[in-house]
């Protein structure tokens, strides 16, 4: 909600001064953090939805709802990106002015108060987990970057004026175009992250070393035969398959999946374990993992 308030407010601000200046950058600027809006929306929605505790129809929980929000914030990054590149692009081939000197005050608010919100978002995003927060906290970074570009574009402007080089003047436009490509950029990066998260990506082997050496301070278990942790939003599920002693009884077996589970639950960011026993024999050293 505080990325909805900011953006709302800065791009009021960068919209109304970059038509009052003339400043094409400034306005693809603005439009850059009226997406931001909406992005930061789907996100508060996203992170509402996944915090909500699993049902009958959901008995792996919502966590997926942030990477789905993820992608319609990737999604609209994209749609602006394109939009500010044909607006930018069309300036080339029309009469520009250089944009007024006020239209530079409007740009440096913009900078400092998006890395701020862009720390701020970033580190919550950290604390909670959650990829959603992280992926909003890289659009207020993008939103620096670009800033800094319009900046770099109206000085030019400006300058050129000044100095009597007119070919200056068409360095606001550039900027708006590098802020287009800026923005393409992310949102092309942020998008395939989301989208790889939400195809049930499974964490790398090295990520899960912790999971498996809480699993092997269980004597009973002789083997781990498979362990797949599924990441869904801010939190992971495990599917897990051990082997223990083919001679116990289903009861003994039952107790150390239990407790196997148990010691999961408290790894950071698990959420559910679900575990398979197999009987193991020594036989199935070389081929254990495909043992049902």
């Amino acid at each position: 909600m505080l990325g909805v308030v900011g953006n709302i407010v800065l791009a009021i601000i960068k919209y109304v001064v970059g038509v009052m200046s003339g400043s094409k950058a400034l306005v693809a600027d603005a439009v850059h953090s009226a997406s931001d809006v909406a992005g930061s929306f789907a996100v508060y929605i996203g992170v509402r939805a996944a915090k909500q505790p699993p049902d009958r129809d959901h008995p792996y929980g919502h966590g997926k709802a942030e990477s789905i929000a993820a992608i319609i914030v990737a999604v609209l990054l994209f749609l602006v990106g394109i939009e500010i590149g044909k607006s930018s692009i069309e300036s080339f081939f029309q009469p520009i002015e250089a944009p007024k000197a006020f239209a530079i005050y409007a740009v440096v608010l913009s900078i400092v108060v998006k890395e701020a919100m862009f720390r701020y978002k970033f580190k919550l995003g950290k604390r909670i987990n959650s990829d959603a927060v992280i992926v909003n906290a890289y659009e207020h970074r993008s939103d620096v970057y670009s800033s800094i570009a319009a900046l770099i574009g109206i000085v030019g402007a400006i300058f050129g004026e000044q100095i009597g080089a007119p070919w200056l003047v068409y360095g606001d436009p550039v900027a708006g175009l590098f802020v287009s490509i800026l923005i393409l950029r992310t949102a092309y990066k942020l998008g395939k992250e989301s989208i790889h998260t939400t195809l049930d990506h499974v964490l790398h082997e090295e990520d899960t070393e912790e999971m498996r050496k809480a699993v092997l301070t269980f004597p009973e278990v002789k083997k781990i035969n498979a362990l797949h942790a599924r990441e869904h939003g801010h939190y992971v599920i495990v599917d897990l398959k051990i082997s223990v002693d083919p001679y116990i009884t289903v009861e003994q077996g039952h107790k150390i999946g239990k407790r196997v589970k148990e010691k999961l639950l408290q790894v950071d960011n698990v959420h559910d374990v679900f575990i398979h026993i197999n009987p193991y024999s020594e036989e199935d050293d070389d081929s254990s993992q495909g043992v049902d």
